[in-house]
């Protein structure tokens, strides 16, 4: 039962982090939009860099950037906190009905390790040079998109009876 608590808890997590992430990214959009924009002029890399083709000026595109990133956090979120107290209130049910109700938080898990690992590492750093930029926030994201990885790793490992582990263990 332990482990089952601590996989939920741990998915509430993830699901708190993300919570806060888009509450500071709505409530200070000015703020953290300057990243975003930034990131997709390219025009705090390095000047020598012949990569700068790729950046977009479109106010426009920049806003529906931010604010897809925000729905995405958004949605993990919300997958998460249901995920989360799916398997809460799922505890003491069978070893299969506890594996099955681990599909929204599977869901929300691989949502947001994609966010951050494609939208900040592979987008963000590689395609727009961010990491040759002061508005670097790679780190920052494989940080996250790290600990989703094994919060979702720790979660897909199928749970098991105590009765049929006991046998087992014969």
């Amino acid at each position: 039962m332990i482990i089952r608590l601590s996989k939920a808890l741990a998915v509430c997590a993830v699901a708190l982090y993300a919570s806060l992430v888009v509450i500071g990214n709505i409530t200070d959009y000015d703020t953290n939009f300057a990243l975003i924009r930034h990131v997709l002029l390219m025009d705090t890399i390095f000047p020598e860099a012949t990569i700068k083709y790729r950046a977009i000026e479109s106010p426009t595109a920049h806003n529906v950037s931010y604010i897809i990133l925000i729905i995405l956090q958004t949605l993990t979120a919300i997958l998460c906190w249901i995920g989360g107290i799916r398997l809460l209130a799922n505890l003491k049910n069978t070893a299969a009905n506890f594996n099955r109700k681990k599909k929204i938080a599977i869901a929300g898990l691989t949502l947001g390790f994609l966010t951050w690992q494609v939208v900040y590492m592979s987008l963000g750093r590689e395609w727009f040079g961010m990491w040759m930029s002061e508005w670097n926030s790679g780190a920052e994201a494989f940080q996250v998109y790290t600990t989703i990885l094994l919060v979702l790793i720790y979660l897909v490992h199928r749970d098991r009876d105590r009765n049929r582990e006991r046998d087992e263990m014969k």
